[in-house]
């Protein structure tokens, strides 16, 4: 019934609506307020707007007669209460909130957004369609309107191949793909962002002033134009707007944090555990291992159960690899073979897409599960009861966009819980991982579960899910387009990324010139939130490299567990202030216009990261952005801000610099995460600016912390004065040690540089009270 109205709506109102938005003007006919919106009807259908908080508004147009749209698949947030005052005017009507003004044009329907007192808009509608379709549901289309300001640039959008920063270099196509995730979330330089609320295969294209300036947005399905616009005074700002829509992050167990190898695949109990045993035996850190697909018989693809000739006891398996401190993952898919008996009871309840669709690899036939519904929780249920059992730490999520049978489109013919697959059609991993991450939750509530998945969309960081960059390629050029397909996938709002380090379709350790690429590949993955190793193909366990490799792979090793209580720090940053431990340089530079399209630098907590994407490369540029100065992590020489430099930069460095101010905590080198719990902390202090950073800690695993089981500790520097305060411990939580020893660092050319332990320095032992230290 309902798509039969639907579809006589659409053909009586198709002439109207079609010429009013691109011709005629959908002159307004009629204005109502509530307590906090504002209802505007026109000659094409309704416009509402609603303020969400001070800084964020939602705009729907909704075409004439047509049925109210299903609810969000996105948001799950709550409006904020915030003040709304609305003016009727002869020819335009005025809205105000704290921080924003909204005008609307009473001749053709449009919406301009200032900032209070200014006199010119920061974005404006510029042309609104929708066009039925035989579906019943709509083809649409938002175009904005210059003026975009001299200098904007746009980031954001998901994970693509492309290679650019900023996206006024082409249009961006929003439809899950191995290696191409789309996100519907616009960030600019210009404090604000767009949040595009449909899930429909969708195309952005962002022309840049001399083009026009015109940002648009075209999606293939949909009920009404549905977008949210979000401001803050910097991109940390709309990005924390973005996730108070749709979730905030929980955080990851500390171990997660730590080096990954994984490989596809380890294809027996015994090769995996004697992987696991090498690395701890070898002294090499490590803290998580990952057992990919099949691990079945054949034709239980999807049963979640192992081939006993192969894997003889599961559980003696793990709890092997748990008894080297070290943490294992399994790969599970959405898919199934015909005839298991998990493929039968998910198919008797009507979870299941009727369609069997031939496989992409190995040769085969499998069916798919519906996560929009309930099928989620059975999907759960199996994976549990089969898997759960043996004591895995987490989950890999693999084809979740969902790949079907590999043709990009399938999704379309689908019809799921929550409508018609076409609607729906790139929200199937935030469903996916929503029924891992509850059930595990639910039925293993001692530990934080860890989600790899292959896809992603927006909300999904509340869902706790870490994305990779799919089945890539290992060489340059693909390497040199990981870095900025990572920097727009976070500025989508989503902070947890990682690429298959040395790409998936990968060369030979044992060739020199793979070994190169590798080695500068890995030390980029030591400063993304996951660090992680895997491809098929050989092997790359760090002893398959040469001699000459292997000691710079655990360089970075080493040097990434040194710099665990940072990391672990901006975790809970993260999920307590919505911010993003790696982001391009627009988050903390927003204001300096020549840091604001370099697709190769990035920011990692404090510290500005150049990675070498060049072969036989021993020297980079580097821009240095800001207005102060900057040390260079190896050598502690300093540089001035606004600077270009050649960074030195043999096969063992990765250009690293540190911000003036800078507090950085470094512990010490551990086999495991949890090893360095309650040792002596390295506090290394880069003098020339004030600077702060909050020291966090809870017990390492489990959700506590969200009780308030944590600790904090507020560390300032003041450069007037040459202090050092380490503050009131804020917080307990159990198994914490009452008294920490720190060794305070002063970073000169000599000392605390690099990634050994700094030779001299003051040692405090802190005991939760108020301490202030004097530099020398």
């Amino acid at each position: 019934m309902r798509l039969t109205t639907r579809l006589a709506t659409s053909t009586a109102v198709l002439a109207m609506l079609s010429a009013g938005a691109l011709a005629a003007p959908c002159k307004v006919t009629s204005v109502s307020t509530g307590k906090d919106s504002l209802n505007i009807q026109t000659a094409c259908g309704t416009t509402l707007i609603e303020p969400w908080s001070e800084a964020t508004l939602r705009v729907r147009h909704l075409p004439a007669g047509a049925p109210a749209p299903r609810p969000s698949l996105i948001v799950n947030g709550h409006k904020a209460p915030s003040h709304f005052a609305v003016k009727d005017g002869a020819s335009e009507i005025t809205a105000e909130t704290a921080s924003l003004r909204i005008v609307i044009d009473r001749a053709d329907g449009h919406a301009a957004f200032f900032h209070p007192g200014d006199k010119t808009p920061f974005l404006s509608e510029a042309k609104s369609t929708a066009n039925p379709t035989n579906s019943g549901l709509y083809k649409v289309e938002q175009a904005f309107a210059p003026p975009f300001g001299a200098g904007l640039h746009f980031y954001g959008l998901g994970q693509h191949p492309a290679g650019g920063l900023d996206l006024q270099k082409g249009a961006v196509h929003l439809q899950q793909a191995n290696g191409s995730t789309g996100l519907p979330m616009v960030l600019t330089s210009g404090g604000y962002g767009v949040l595009w609320d449909n899930a429909s295969v969708t195309d952005v294209s962002v022309l840049p002033p001399a083009e026009g300036g015109n940002l648009q947005f075209t999606s293939e399905a949909a009920e009404a134009i549905d977008y949210y616009l979000i401001t803050g005074a910097n991109a940390d700002q709309v990005v924390s707007g973005y996730r108070a829509l749709t979730g905030s992050v929980p955080m990851l167990p500390r171990w997660a944090f730590g080096f990954w190898q994984s490989y596809e695949h380890y294809a027996t109990q015994d090769e995996i555990v004697t992987v696991a045993k090498r690395y701890r035996d070898s002294g090499i850190p490590i803290d998580g291992i990952i057992q990919d697909w099949q691990y079945w018989k054949d034709g239980q693809w999807g049963a979640h159960q192992f081939d006993p000739a192969r894997y003889p006891d599961p559980q003696k398996m793990v709890a092997d690899i748990h008894a080297l401190d070290i943490h294992t993952i399994i790969s599970v898919w959405a898919r199934f073979d015909k005839d298991t008996d998990n493929t039968a009871e998910l198919d008797k309840a009507g979870f299941l897409y009727p369609k069997t669709y031939k496989n992409v690899f190995p040769v085969g036939f499998g069916r798919w599960y519906d996560p929009y519904g309930k099928g989620r929780d059975m999907y759960w249920d199996q994976i549990s009861r089969r898997l759960g059992k043996d004591g895995f730490d987490g989950w890999w999520l693999d084809a979740s966009e969902a790949e079907l049978g590999g043709e990009w489109g399938q999704m379309r013919d689908v019809v799921t819980a929550q409508g018609p697959g076409a609607l729906v059609y790139n929200a199937y991993p935030l469903f996916h991982t929503m029924g891992v991450y509850e059930g595990h939750r639910r039925d293993f509530p001692d530990r934080r579960p860890v989600i790899l998945t292959r896809s992603a969309w927006a909300g999904q960081q509340r869902n706790g899910a870490i994305s990779w960059s799919g089945d890539i390629h290992g060489d340059w050029e693909t390497f040199r387009r990981q870095i900025p397909a990572g920097l727009n996938f976070i500025s989508a709002g989503l902070p947890y990324w990682n690429t298959d380090i040395g790409g998936f379709f990968a060369g030979d350790p044992k060739d020199p010139a793979y070994g190169e690429l590798f080695t500068r590949w890995f030390e980029f993955g030591a400063f993304t939130p996951m660090f992680r190793v895997h491809g098929t193909g050989k092997s790359k366990e760090m002893w398959q490299f040469s001699p000459e490799v292997q000691p710079i792979l655990e360089k970075f090793d080493r040097l990434r567990y040194r710099l665990l209580p940072t990391i672990y720090s901006l975790a809970f940053d993260v999920t307590l202030n919505n911010a993003s431990m790696m982001r391009p340089l627009v988050f903390d530079f927003g204001g300096d216009k020549d840091a604001l399209d370099i697709p190769d630098e990035f920011m990692f907590g404090p510290i500005l990261v150049a990675p070498v994407t060049r072969k036989g490369a021993t020297d980079r540029m580097v821009y240095l952005p800001g207005d102060t100065e900057w040390v260079d992590f190896w050598t502690g020489k300093r540089f001035k801000a606004k600077s270009n430099i050649v960074a030195h930069a043999p096969l063992d460095t990765l250009p690293l610099y540190v911000r003036a101010g800078t507090i950085l905590p470094m512990g010490p080198v551990v086999g495991h995460a949890e090893a360095q719990k309650d040792k002596p902390i390295e506090l290394r202090v880069y003098r020339g600016a004030n600077g702060s950073f909050n020291l966090y800690d809870d017990s390492g695993n489990g959700w506590g912390y969200e009780k308030g089981q944590r600790a904090l500790v507020p560390i300032t520097w003041n450069e007037a004065t040459g202090t050092l305060t380490l503050g009131a411990r804020q917080g307990k939580f159990p198994g914490m040690k009452q008294t920490r020893e720190f060794h305070i660092v002063f970073v000169n050319d000599t000392n605390g540089v690099g990634d050994s332990e700094a030779k001299t320095f003051q040692t405090v032992s802190y005991k939760g009270k108020k301490v202030e230290i004097k530099a020398p």
